[in-house]
């Protein structure tokens, strides 16, 4: 029986192609829904000469197939812009090109906005991107813009920045260097005179001596101390608030600055010393912990060798750098050493280990004519690799760029963060000078005691560990995936996967290996099982499916060759088989409802060998002849029981077998459905098999749910379905990334299986799990789910801590030293460190299991 899908859309066909149409393809990485496909698609549509427009939303692709007589390139790109989209390629002029820089010290939203502005002053910068949590800067610069003009106008707002090559992806700092810098120094120095002054003033107030009068104020040694302290250990954060000043940022070193300067200046010198020393502790200790954070990416980077040994054609070998290896050079590869990029073995065998690729802890053996990743490590044999990709373009390159890159992807809490710190500083700098000024010129209360309760106001208004809270758990969360083989794409896709409550499966390469294999040929109406294979062979011999390429594979174990038949006019018929001209006669291949209309299925003949048919059912003696047998009802059901999928060979008039291929579970299938199960997620299978081959592996893995003999665009609609469910729903979907692609596409999340080896599933997915483990399904809801608890509990617990010590400043509950130590340094190192916690989940295995389900146990 089978499924009836919701309604599905209407296919589109493409125009024809002429042979002077060129097509541009171009990266607009703010399309990103349907709505912004439209208004790209109109704007561009408005050109003549335009014959094709392919909007792809979940890579931000665009490709335009146009006349180049009627339009031109720049025509379109300029549409594009006039959309309101830019081109990621150019910026917002086509002749601008990118330039990344370094810049270590800007690790807060607070620097990052510094730059910002810096670099809005500068005539040539189109597009400003700044990425704090991995410390770079991306600027879209014109031809007459050289990069040490972007370094010097970086410089001009405090940070030093370098301009990064290809093989630099992140701007690193030294966990070490940050305790041997000069501001580490400084505040030290600060730090151990204001501690003198805190014993003279506190402890030994006797040997406190007057110093002076400066303006009818006396100074005593000690205030002289705190002073002194003041300015060495502030002086980063008075120079930081001139830079911030000339800016015009509203950001933490010009508050800090002025909280510090009125301090001295109004006599409290005690409480701006505190403020220097506490404040650059503070921001060395957050420093600190954003580098412990970067580690993560710096891993990474690390799997990739420096070096690489290239046999020479005279048999000589050469150490060269691993960047200089060409396509097409042989690379010698020892035992222990890393294999320097991405080929195909041409001599030698080995296990290999791909856990930095693929997550898989169970080395693979790998031996002539199989791929290997650039990353990967043999274990016990010699191998000789051909290159097939450079260095920035192997695997794990492409890996480290997306980590990367996932930070531009903001999150919906990400975005709420954004836009309530841009309404809260200035409110609550309102709101301290308020404080500082209002009772004192109203009530007569005293200037002392409300400087001081505004001041602290002044501290609580930064709302550094609030804004850095979800983007530092982002590369937290994603980063800790890609060491375990899970490639996120996006902040935003985790934080979609974490709230997806139903995962829709595909079968064929996901819950089973995808490696088919014939089990059974049925010969009919006197055909032979070598002339039925001949015949399955010869048609699908120029199919891609793999139910086709299983049965030619199998004829050609058999030794029946079906290359020499006349084949002609080859079409695939979508989600139902193939059909092409054979000896003559039009022939069917595929599933038995593509012979609705044509031969008979209900009544045929078994073949017989001597008179004894060759397939044991029951004689329903329809006819004088033996052997009478309805394949609807005698043999289809039969083999679907079995978990097998059923294909018939014939032809319009005369069905001449039945093929049974089977598929294999793969081992860990049931256990990840169950681990998905215990998370609450909602597991259902999609699938375009016969609903008996369906029903088997479900029940098999343990789900409940399946949809069978789904076509491409019927998989769609129930995504679809499944998402109009509820408005919350969200539906993740796991595919192999090329045949569930527009389902893929349709769902919140697409995920792809085995992605290492294919860069469609790579460009495409949402989420790629690199290797064939189902395991790390499980694992990516949980490490999901994980994240999205760490950011909520970040935001909140900063909101909270503001509010309380916001409450308590007017009312002197709380003083400078609290906003300092609790609200700005204790708060950043608390959601810094609870964002590292996510490097703490790790994939759980079957091996780990010993209940009565798993595998060890079966």
């Amino acid at each position: 029986m089978r499924d009836s899908p919701p309604s599905v859309p209407p296919d589109s066909s493409d125009s024809e192609q002429s042979g002077t149409d060129q097509t541009l393809e171009v990266r607009v990485p703010e399309m990103d829904c349907p709505s912004c496909a439209g208004k790209v698609t109109k704007s561009v549509e408005r050109l003549d000469g335009i014959d094709d427009i392919d909007p792809r939303v979940t890579s931000g692709r665009l490709l335009v197939r146009y006349d180049p007589a009627r339009t031109s390139e720049s025509e379109i790109r300029d549409r594009v812009r006039a959309a309101g989209y830019q081109i990621a390629d150019e910026g917002s002029d086509g002749g601008a090109a990118d330039l990344s820089l370094s810049v270590p010290e800007m690790d807060c939203a607070s620097c990052a906005n510094k730059v910002e502005n810096a670099l809005a002053a500068l005539d040539g910068v189109d597009e400003i991107e700044t990425q704090p949590t991995s410390g770079r800067v991306t600027v879209a610069v014109d031809d007459e813009t050289s990069a040490d003009t972007v370094v010097d106008a970086v410089g001009s707002a405090g940070y030093e920045a370098t301009p990064m090559d290809g093989d630099d992806e992140i701007g690193f700092g030294d966990d070490d260097s940050i305790w041997r810098s000069r501001r580490a120094i400084g505040t030290a120095i600060g730090g151990a005179i204001a501690a003198v002054g805190i014993g003279l003033s506190f402890v030994v107030p006797a040997a406190d001596p007057t110093l002076g009068t400066v303006a009818g104020r006396p100074y005593a040694l000690s205030q002289l101390l705190f002073i002194m302290a003041a300015a060495i250990a502030g002086a980063p954060v008075l120079r930081n608030a001139v830079y911030s000043i000339r800016n015009r940022s509203l950001d933490i070193d010009f508050l800090m600055g002025v909280g510090i300067v009125a301090s001295v200046a109004a006599h409290h010198p005690f409480e701006g010393a505190m403020l220097a020393v506490l404040f650059s502790v503070a921001e060395l200790l957050e420093r600190f912990s954003m580098d412990r954070a970067r580690n993560s990416l710096r891993e990474l980077m690390d799997l990739s060798p420096d070096t690489a040994t290239v046999r020479r054609d005279d048999g000589s070998t050469e150490t060269v750098s691993a960047d200089e290896l060409a396509i097409g050079d042989v690379v010698v590869v020892r035992p222990g050493e890393k294999i320097p990029a991405d080929g195909v073995v041409i001599e030698g065998q080995s296990a290999v280990d791909q856990a930095p690729i693929t997550g898989e802890s169970v080395p693979a053996d790998k031996r002539e004519g199989d791929e290997v990743f650039g990353g990967t490590i043999p274990e016990s044999g010699y191998l000789e690799v051909e290159v097939e990709s450079e260095a920035d373009d192997s695997t794990i390159a492409r890996i480290v760029r997306t980590v990367e890159d996932a930070e531009r992807d903001q999150t919906k809490r990400e975005q709420f963060v954004d836009r309530f710190a841009s309404v809260y500083t200035p409110l609550v700098v309102v709101f301290a000078l308020a404080v500082a000024t209002l009772p004192p010129l109203l009530a007569g209360a005293s200037w002392n005691t409300w400087f001081l309760r505004g001041l602290t106001l002044l501290v609580i208004a930064c709302p550094c560990a609030f804004v850095i809270s979800t983007p530092v758990s982002v590369v937290s969360g994603i980063t800790s995936a890609a060491r375990n083989g899970v490639l996120i794409k996006g902040g935003r896709h985790l934080e979609t996967t974490g709230e997806s409550d139903v995962l829709a499966v595909d079968k064929t390469g996901t819950l089973t290996t995808g490696d088919l294999s014939v089990t059974d040929v049925i010969p009919l109406e006197g055909a032979t099982e070598a002339d039925v294979l001949r015949r399955a062979s010869a048609v699908e011999r120029r199919s891609e499916h793999p139910v086709g390429r299983s049965i030619v594979g199998y004829a050609d174990e058999q030794g029946i060759d079906g290359r020499d038949a006349g084949v002609s006019n080859f079409e695939a018929l979508t989600g139902k088989g193939v059909r092409a001209e054979l000896d003559g006669d039009t022939h069917y291949v595929g599933k038995p409802d593509l012979f609705d209309g044509l031969a008979d299925l209900e009544h045929v003949h078994a073949t017989t060998d001597g008179g004894v048919a060759v397939v044991d059912a029951p004689d329903r003696s329809q006819c004088e002849r033996e052997g009478c047998l309805d394949v609807l009802e005698d043999i289809v059901p039969k083999l679907e029981r079995d978990g097998k999928t059923v294909v018939v060979v014939g032809t319009e008039d005369d069905p001449l077998g039945v093929i049974a291929v089977a598929d294999r579970v793969r081992p860990d299938a049931e256990w990840a459905v169950s681990r998905l199960q215990e998370q609450d997620v909602r597991v259902v299978m999609l699938t375009g098999d016969n609903e008996g081959t369906a029903r088997a592996i479900a029940e098999q893995v343990g789900i409940d749910e399946f949809h069978a003999e789904l076509l491409p665009d019927e998989k769609l609609a129930w995504i679809e379905q499944l998402e109009s469910e509820s408005d919350e729903a969200r539906v993740a979907m796991v595919g192999d990334g090329i045949n569930d692609a527009p389902a893929m596409a349709t769902a919140s999340v697409g995920i792809a299986m085995g992605a290492a080896g294919t860069d469609t599933a790579l460009e495409t997915a949402d989420v790629a799990l690199m290797g064939d483990d189902l395991t790390r399904l499980p694992y990516l809801f949980d490490l999901s789910k994980t994240a999205t608890g760490v950011i909520r509990q970040n935001i909140w617990a900063s909101l909270a801590v503001k509010a309380v010590l916001a409450i308590g400043a007017p009312i002197g509950l709380v003083t400078v030293i609290h906003a300092v130590i609790i609200g700005d340094m204790g708060m950043s190192l608390g959601v810094t460190g609870n964002a590292m916690r996510l490097a703490n989940v790790e994939p759980e295995t079957p091996a780990a299991d010993t209940g009565p389900n798993s595998p060890e146990s079966n």
